[in-house]
């Protein structure tokens, strides 16, 4: 038997079993579900009798042990509890749904119901000292709406990869037959981890590293996601800050990009878009010099301006000659990390007002690009070379390895970004339907931008005379080099080249918040104690991260920075993220159980993941990122850019840069087995109740779905509940 604690006339009185009794101020309050206000038969009716559910009357029995209570004052809901009436709090909970011999008394007592907060915040911090008093309570912050969040996962999902990678690898990897493996890795791999990490977030109402209470042992995992993310934002932006440069270079009263007349052009540059070159297949004369050489050999003025306009990279032949920042680029770089920081620094009620913007425009912007690439002449010689569906690509393992790799991290399941995004939901948001809906937004929108790029690559073929194959390519080279060049002779190539960058600036802006948002909220929630007895903390945090961020970046905008941008892309989001989200599925499925993550999304779906889910969780999913990460181990090729092969040293660098964010994995584990007590047996996975890790199921308005109660009120009493474990 436990002994548990009650209050009459405020004084603490013994309660011996499973009998919990509740005492609440009653005064000038209103009734919960009745919204009128106290008057003397009120107060009578509440002090002549007690509210009790006995389980030898139950109307029905729910599962999980509870059972519906059929006492109920005459000509009304039975009234568990009476809370002070506040323009700020109405509980509208749930009435009749209490646990099995829980016995809920409601007494008029003032201190009876002010002791028995501070005995239920005293109690709460003896059972968990390591647990913030108020972390992921009531006290955190939720979306405006349930679209800012949607808006907020679509928009980090739909990245710059969704324009630049997936089209070509469609092309490359047999058209509309590489459909069938993207969709198929879609379904069963990536989609499962996504719905983990939202419940995971959304349940707990913590970071990516506070979730962790939840299996001690895989807190790392936690950490690795956050250096990622960190990781990730050194170069990343650095893409918004060229995107940035290209958009103010459009304005100029010519494209920089058009011809090769220009202080950084060199004798290899060919205008091979204007009509008098096109036929010119053979050779092209050098200026000033009366001989000729192979076009093969040339630049076109697109790829001269990027490498040697915004790069210069005439001026660096290596990781070993970097230079000076190009002050140009800082600028941009400067305004890209101050529009992160004005998204941020208030939180998600100002991220979710940004996404309105960031996440909606590339869909216009894509649409009119569309509309104007389908009055192209070449523009269907484009698209049939887009979806040309070739079946004996689907042999070559290749092709399966390409679609996983690109689902996997088109939707960013691993980064930790979904599941801070999911921590500030309300408790029963439905994920489940976020989930879906942006999968399908992110694989629709891979497709549609696919029909958008090659209707230019049809143009530009079909005005230079040459395959497609010439001019398709992907990453960096297509939206900075072959784009450019094909809207560059087309009417009003200033408007046309100004709505594509500015597109590319909204996709990139809304991933880099979700990247550095998990980094503010993970460390914001993991040290809350530090951070919450400082004022505005989340600003001055914010700001820091900001700074540290930029200062890296610089690197990437000097002279060598492009080389140094190649690292960071290849090794700091690489086998890293598949690491990352590798073990967080077997924490969950492994050592946490699934059955008890089944539950936990039942508390706040009213279903259970069904066959399919679990599978998924515990053996497909696993074994589809067990299968990307050894063939890219067994085919890992030398590092190269364009001609430049990158040094062995450089090499040890990116896999340093990749191992120090896996192996906090295993260092936190080690910690944690030398910390907590008890044989490593006992320790891979909290064995406290589930109020004790995380608070906010201590403090709750009875909000019931599920086995568990839930607060959401920022006044809220205190009711006791069966053990979780």
């Amino acid at each position: 038997m436990k002994e548990r604690k009650s209050f009459e006339n405020g004084k603490e009185t013994d309660v011996v079993g499973k009998e919990a009794v509740l005492s609440s101020s009653m005064g000038n309050r209103e009734s919960v579900g009745r919204g009128e206000d106290d008057d003397g038969s009120d107060k009578k009716e509440v002090q002549s009798r007690t509210s009790t559910c006995q389980r030898s009357t139950p109307t029905s029995t729910l599962d999980d042990g509870y059972e519906s209570c059929n006492s109920t004052p005459q000509g009304g809901q039975q009234r568990l509890i009476r809370q002070q009436s506040s323009p700020s709090s109405t509980l509208g909970f749930t009435p009749n749904l209490i646990p099995k011999n829980l016995q809920v008394q409601v007494e008029e007592d003032e201190r009876g119901f002010e002791s028995l907060l501070a005995s239920s915040s005293s109690s709460q911090a003896e059972a968990d000292p390591d647990s913030p008093r108020e972390e992921g309570g009531d006290d955190r912050e939720t979306w405006a709406s349930n679209a800012d969040f949607l808006l907020s996962i679509i928009g980090f999902a739909v990245d710059l990869a969704n324009v630049w990678r997936f089209p070509y690898l469609c092309y490359k990897n047999g058209g509309g037959a590489f459909l069938i493996p993207y969709i198929l890795m879609l379904v069963f791999g990536a989609v499962p981890l996504f719905y983990m990490e939202l419940i995971l977030g959304q349940f707990s109402r913590q970071g990516p590293i506070s979730v962790w209470r939840i299996c001690p042992l895989f807190k790392g995992v936690g950490f690795c996601a956050v250096l990622v993310a960190f990781y990730v934002s050194f170069y990343y932006n650095v893409i918004i800050a060229w995107s940035l440069y290209f958009l103010a270079s459009s304005i100029k009263v010519e494209l920089p990009w058009l011809h090769c007349n220009n202080v950084w052009n060199t004798d290899l540059c060919w205008e091979s878009m204007l009509p008098e070159n096109r036929n010119n297949q053979t050779a092209v004369p050098i200026i000033n010099n009366i001989s000729t050489v192979s076009i093969v050999n040339t630049h076109t003025p697109a790829s001269e301006f990027f490498h040697r306009a915004v790069l210069e990279m005439q001026w660096s032949d290596g990781l070993h000659a970097m230079g000076y920042p190009k002050w140009q680029l800082v600028l941009c770089l400067l305004i890209v990390y101050t529009m992160l920081y004005i998204s941020l620094f208030k939180g998600v009620k100002s991220s979710g007002k940004v996404v309105w913007v960031t996440a909606t425009m590339p869909y216009v912007v894509l649409s009119i690009l569309l509309v104007r690439g389908l009055m192209l002449p070449g523009a269907v010689k484009g698209i049939t070379y887009y979806l040309k569906p070739e079946l004996s690509k689907l042999r070559e393992a290749q092709v399966w390895v390409d679609a996983a790799v690109q689902i996997f991290y088109s939707v960013g399941a691993g980064f930790g970004v979904h599941l801070s995004y999911a921590s500030y939901n309300t408790f029963h948001n439905n994920c489940f339907r976020d989930c879906i809906v942006t999968t399908i937004v992110n694989s629709f929108t891979s497709f549609f931008s696919g029909f958008v790029i090659f209707t230019y690559l049809g143009f530009m073929s079909h005005k230079q005379g040459v395959p497609i194959s010439t001019v398709a390519t992907e990453g960096p080279g297509l939206v900075f080099q072959v784009y450019p060049e094909a809207v560059a002779t087309l009417p009003g190539s200033h408007l046309w080249s100004m709505l594509f960058f500015f597109m590319l600036i909204m996709l990139g802006l809304d991933s880099a918040m979700g990247g550095l948002e998990c980094v503010i909220t993970g460390l914001m929630d993991e040290f809350s104690r530090f951070f919450k007895e400082r004022p505005h903390s989340r600003e001055f945090f914010t700001l820091g991260v900001i700074i540290l961020s930029f200062s890296v970046s610089l690197i990437n905008v000097t002279p060598g920075g492009i080389y140094m941008f190649h690292l960071f892309d290849t090794y700091s989001a690489g086998i890293s993220l598949l690491c990352s989200a590798l073990f967080e599925a077997i924490a969950v499925s492994w050592f946490y159980g699934l059955d008890k993550f089944s539950q936990d999304a039942y508390a706040m779906l009213g279903r259970r993941p069904g066959c399919y889910w679990r599978i998924c969780w515990k053996i497909i999913s696993p074994s589809f990122i067990i299968g990307v990460v050894i063939f890219g181990l067994l085919y890992h090729e030398p590092l190269q850019y364009n001609e430049y092969l990158y040094p062995s040293w450089a090499e040890w660098v990116g896999w340093s840069l990749a191992l120090s964010s896996i192996l906090m994995i295993p260092l936190v584990a080690i910690i944690q087995i030398i910390k907590t007590p008890g044989t490593l047996k006992e320790q891979p996975c909290s064995s406290k109740t589930i109020e004790s890790i995380f608070p906010q199921f201590v403090k709750f308005k009875l909000n019931r779905i599920g086995r568990y109660l839930y607060c959401a009120s920022k006044s809220c009493i205190y009711c006791i509940f069966e053990n979780r474990c």
